[in-house]
């Protein structure tokens, strides 16, 4: 039987929090102390869990932890945020039941470390497979590009989120991710133009800089030095521990991976250098002569910039800054701006173009990871939002996130009171009511819609007159000055006569958490939030794609003269979706608190948790769970841990689970009040209870070890005595065994050395007898050895004597012969002498001769006609061993004889240029016209892909046959051969490339003079029929594929359906006979040759993408959809 691990087991302090005894704020807060110091920085409020941030890296998150977690009980292990993860995943994938985790605290406690570590933990226990990892590859890298646009370095923490995020995770039947939908709410934008000091911008400033390449820079027009940029500041621009080059790289890659197009990466970069030039811009004031003072910008070169990156012209955006223009109804008034007002239209513009950047790029995300099916989904739903902020200056942002937190809390007790109501009427158990704070009152003193604090700063923004930060403070001493948890100065809780902490121009509201106060300065400024009309239209203008598509109140002809929604009602609705949202879902809770303002590690500042846990109402929550029972468990895992408390169910209890719980409770007498049986679970009142049970089974346990002990010493100790009997017969049997074969080896041995001796004694009287009968042959044998020894010796004598007798005669002839040839040989060489004395007499009296008659007629020019002689000479010599040497009358053949005399080097030259276009037109008078056109296209094939197109060579050797189908003979395309009147120049099957999945649909291709058609394979019916006009060009790749892009027209008639992505075995030959025909009657086709272009299907631009590397169905080119703008074409390296 597997033995199972319990929370309670080797506790430190207590993991679950309902359990604390006693329950004050003192020993909660100890409790929490305690387990940080031993690393346990989880601790559970219930199914809450309460997450401190270590600060440091922790051996808790490993592969491993993922494993032990996996489909394991909430309470079966201690606590850890895999446990409450595993919790919902297994309840939406089990139960059918949508879930949503709520992740709360202030900035630097961990929220989005811990949204991170459940995210990951649900992509490591759900599905595997290609889709489902690339889809869970897309929901993790959504984070870092994120985290680059909306969180920035502040004192309290150094990757601090600057806006709220909603995930929702959605999951087929299975379990497996499909996708998600991203929300995010109030980007603090004002951070744009303004940091509090020790803090940064958004890190993505800091990044582009740190990280881009200098031909990016260049491109962008910006460079490296922070101080360049008045929107960021210096004192914090390098943070320990944050390597920004490096997240810089690592931000593209998870946005080339989620989906983003190259093209949008670097429209998104221009956007952010726009908005630091834009921080650049500075003015000057001008007066003019009617009085008023306007402004005008002092160094133009940001601006310029500026504007060169955006596509808009310089003089329409400097209008912008310096007038503003006012409709109403059919009028229209045009007033300058000072220098306050130019500086604050320059703030608003950048504000809201990096706003509606975050907006877009959370948009893109979602288009990117959204689910692809229509059924429907199972969700998950991650909330990862700021915590309630109370700081020595509260203004309008504090209030709108502690508005948001108020909803929270109200949303949390409400689920939570009514899980426990649900579980005990589930159980059977009565139900008792629970007093608690309800803080409804609260949301409704902010966001009652006639009299609340949000409706009456509307009403203040929209109202004509004079409006400022201090009437609108007036207007709420006016309606809440009665209300209890509002106070000021001129209201009546206020107890001016004794609180001097509250200043003319604040108000305090006493919330959940505790009393805040508030600065009402920018109270009306921030929540209008305007942008000048005519910096939109100035937006608009801008020839930057993603521009015109951030600000669309910009287009002239979609003039909205109503005011537009202020940011207080936007916020107030986004909660109100998020709450209705959050009420639809099974809720589980993750409450994280910093332990030190000093970001360090193993330094837990009390007071700093203490405030954490009020204003997180982590007692109240404690309280709530405990106020009915404090612990529940199941009956078999309750039996299976205490069953040994009772004889009756100890070891084994054979009824059912519930009824072996009864007998032991009512065996160890616990009071029936203490404890109520429901359906499935027992329920225990007080903590108490539980720890008398965990002592008794501590004391039974160790009771238990000593019986096992003292067992399995027994045992032991049997074992050994039956083990060493045992070994003792075995030693006696075998010691008998070995003396009786010691003793039959003996007298074995002795009869061994008497019989030896016997056989010894007759084998040396046989071999005694041998050796006499063996002496007396040898000696027989020796006597004749030497009779015969004498007379072989004799006989040698003999023949010696003959043979020399016979060599003297052979030495004397030799002598004779030798005296005779040398006589003869004597004669011959005087004869020979005589003769050759008479040749060379004879030869010198010609000479003479000729040299005689020589004188008389040449002895003026001798010298110039041998030379010319010679001249001659050698020269037909050389033409006649050129002749003889002449190489082939092939135009490819490369031999030609080697040059002789080094005087011939031009002439042999020349002679080789003549004789090779001789040679050539010999051989092309032998071409027929068809062989000419054939050598016309080969030649224009060369020029256009030769060194460019990885397919050529292989087509170099294919001839260009042109009708490949037989359109003419075939009589299935009779009816398509009647429908094309003109000359078909050439017929193929080609593949047409669909964009939903990237599979290929056989048509055929026919080509004539005037027009392409598309027709299909198997009926021969007309798809499509292009005029040759509306062809603008052709995109192919530069690998081994037959993939092109026919490019039509825009605005066209056949460019409604888009352009055609085809595939053909003879794409050499059919780009080729389009670009020859293409060329004959109109501007020349252009060819694009590139491993990623775009192509128009309809409304929608794709990118095709060829990539090197071999697919899974062999060497073929296979085409497959990644998303919706990018189909990628793998095709295999070549060896």
């Amino acid at each position: 039987m597997e033995v199972k691990t319990s929370l309670l087991d080797n506790m430190i302090g207590v993991g679950d929090m309902v359990l604390l005894e006693p329950l004050t704020e003192d020993s909660f807060i100890e409790n929490l102390r305690n387990r940080f110091d031993h690393n346990e920085i989880y601790t559970y409020i219930g199914s809450v869990v309460i997450s401190i941030n270590p600060y440091r890296s922790l051996p808790i998150f490993t592969p491993d932890k993922v494993e032990e977690y996996r489909n394991r009980n909430f309470y079966e292990l201690s606590p850890h945020i895999y446990a409450l993860a595993d919790e919902a995943y297994r309840s939406l994938r089990d139960q059918d039941k949508d879930q949503c985790i709520l992740i709360t605290g202030e900035s630097g406690a961990g929220k989005t470390e811990a949204s991170k570590l459940v995210m990951s933990y649900v992509a490591a226990v759900c599905g595997k497979g290609q889709e489902v990892n690339k889809v869970k590859e897309q929901l993790l890298q959504s984070n870092p590009v994120l985290e680059a646009f909306g969180n920035a370095k502040t004192v309290r923490n150094d990757n601090s989120s600057r806006f709220g995020k909603y995930m929702d995770i959605e999951f087929d039947f299975k379990g497996d991710p499909l996708g998600g939908v991203i929300s995010n709410y109030l980007l603090e934008k004002s951070r744009v133009v303004k940091q509090p000091r020790g803090e940064r911008n958004f890190h993505v400033f800091y990044q582009l800089l740190s990280g881009a390449s200098e031909d990016t820079l260049k491109k962008l027009k910006l460079e490296r030095d922070f101080s360049k940029y008045n929107y960021l500041s210096l004192d914090s621009a390098n943070v320990n521990g944050l390597d920004d080059a490096s997240n810089f790289r690592t931000v593209r890659n998870a946005m080339q991976i989620v989906g983003f197009m190259e093209d949008e990466v670097q429209s998104v970069l221009e956007l952010v250098a726009a908005v630091l030039k834009l921080g650049n811009i500075e003015f000057k004031p001008e007066s003019r002569c009617n009085g008023f003072d306007e402004s005008r910008v002092k160094d133009k070169n940001d601006l310029k910039e500026m504007c060169e990156l955006l596509g808009i012209e310089q003089s329409v955006l400097e209008r912008a800054f310096s007038y503003r223009t006012v409709e109403a109804k059919m009028e229209k008034v045009s007033t300058t701006l000072n220098v306050a007002q130019a500086y604050y239209a320059r703030d608003a513009l950048a504000k809201n173009l990096y706003s509606r950047l975050f907006s877009w790029l959370v948009a893109r995300i979602n288009e990117s990871i959204k689910a692809q099916t229509k059924s429907r989904h199972k969700v998950m739903g991650v909330l990862d939002i700021y915590g309630f902020e109370i700081f020595e200056d509260n203004s309008f942002e504090q209030f709108i996130i502690n508005y948001c937190n108020e909803k929270l809390q109200q949303i949390f007790i409400e689920l939570t009171l009514r899980e426990e109501q649900e579980e005990y009427i589930r159980e059977g158990i009565e139900w008792t009511n629970i007093e608690y704070f309800n803080n409804a009152i609260i949301c409704d003193l902010i966001e009652n819609n006639q009299n609340g604090i949000l409706a009456m700063l509307d009403e203040e923004c929209l109202r004509p007159g004079t409006v400022t930060d201090d009437t609108f403070l007036d207007k709420l001493n006016t309606v809440c000055a009665e209300h209890q948890h509002f106070e000021s100065r001129l209201s009546k809780n206020s107890k001016f006569l004794t609180d001097h902490s509250l200043p003319h121009s604040c108000f305090r509201i006493q919330h959940y958490a505790g009393k805040v106060l508030y600065r009402v300065e920018g109270f009306v400024d921030k929540n209008n939030d305007l942008l000048y009309r005519d910096l939109s239209q100035a937006m608009y203008k801008a020839n930057h794609s993603l521009i015109k598509q951030l600000f669309p109140e910009g287009n002239p002809t979609k003039v909205n003269l109503k005011r537009p929604l202020t940011a207080g009602f936007q916020f107030k609705a986004s909660v109100g979706t998020l709450m209705r949202n959050l009420q639809t879902k099974n809720p589980n809770y993750i409450r994280c608190i910093k332990p030190n303002d000093k970001k360090a590690a193993h330094i837990f500042t009390e007071s700093l948790v203490c405030h954490q846990v009020r204003y997180l109402g982590l007692m109240e929550n404690v309280r709530v769970r405990r106020a009915g029972y404090a612990f529940r468990q199941m009956y078999e895992p309750c039996l299976e841990r205490y069953k040994m408390l009772c004889k009756q169910t100890w070891p084994h209890w054979r009824g059912p689970a519930r009824e072996g719980v009864e007998v032991l409770m009512a065996d160890l007498q616990v009071p029936a009040e203490e404890f109520a049986y429901g359906r499935s679970k027992i329920f225990i009142r007080n903590p108490r209870t539980l720890f008398f049970l965990e002592e008794r089974r501590r004391q039974c346990l160790e009771d238990l070890a000593t019986l096992i002990q003292k067992i399995y010493r027994g045992w032991k100790c049997r074992t050994q005595f039956l083990l060493l009997k045992k070994s003792q017969v075995v030693v006696a049997a075998w010691y008998r065994r070995y003396a009786q074969q010691k003793k039959y080896q003996k007298i074995k041995s002795a009869t061994t050395v008497v019989q030896s001796f016997t056989r010894g004694w007759k084998a040396r009287k046989i071999l005694r007898e041998l050796k006499y009968q063996k002496r007396c042959k040898e000696a027989v044998t020796t006597i004749a050895a030497y009779w015969h020894g004498t007379q072989a010796r004799m006989e040698l004598r003999r023949r010696k004597q003959e043979a020399r007798n016979k060599h003297a005669v052979t030495i004397i002839w030799a002598y004779w012969q030798g005296t005779k040839a040398r006589r003869e040989l004597k004669r011959l060489k005087e004869e020979a002498r005589r003769k050759h004395a008479v040749a060379v007499i004879w030869a010198y009296w010609l000479g003479l001769k000729v040299r005689r008659e020589y004188r008389k007629f040449f002895r003026a020019n001798a010298g110039r006609k041998i030379y010319d002689f010679t001249i001659q000479r050698i020269m037909q010599k050389y033409f006649l061993g050129l002749k003889s040497a002449m190489s082939a009358m092939s135009p490819i053949n490369k031999n030609w004889p080697a040059r002789p005399y080094l005087f011939l080097d031009q002439t042999h030259t020349e002679l080789r240029r003549i004789f090779h276009l001789w040679r050539c037109k010999k051989y092309r008078s032998q071409f027929t016209e068809e062989k000419k056109a054939v050598y016309e296209e080969k030649l224009e094939a060369s020029e256009l892909f030769k060194d460019k197109k990885a397919l050529y060579p292989s087509s170099v050797s294919q001839p260009f046959i042109g009708d490949y189908v037989e359109i003419r003979k075939n009589p299935k395309y009779q009816k398509l051969n009647s429908a094309v009147e003109e000359k078909v120049l050439l017929a193929d099957v080609v593949n047409k490339i669909n964009r939903a999945n990237g599979k290929g649909a056989a048509r055929i291709f026919l080509l004539t003079k005037s027009s392409f058609v598309l027709a299909d394979q198997k009926t021969g019916q007309v798809k499509a029929s292009v005029p040759l006009p509306d062809l603008t060009s052709v995109s192919v790749s530069t690998q081994n594929d037959g993939f092109f892009a026919l490019r039509l027209k825009e605005g066209s008639a056949s460019a409604a359906k888009g352009d055609f992505l085809l595939s053909s075995e003879h794409l050499i030959e059919i780009i080729t006979k389009l670009y020859r025909v293409g060329a004959t009657d109109r501007e020349q086709l252009s060819i694009d040759i590139s491993d990623e272009f775009l192509v128009q299907f309809k409304q929608d631009k794709v990118c095709v993408k060829f990539l090197q590397g071999g697919p899974k169905n062999g060497n073929s080119v296979s085409c497959k959809r990644k998303n919706n703008r990018l189909l990628e074409v793998l095709v295999p390296s070549t060896a």
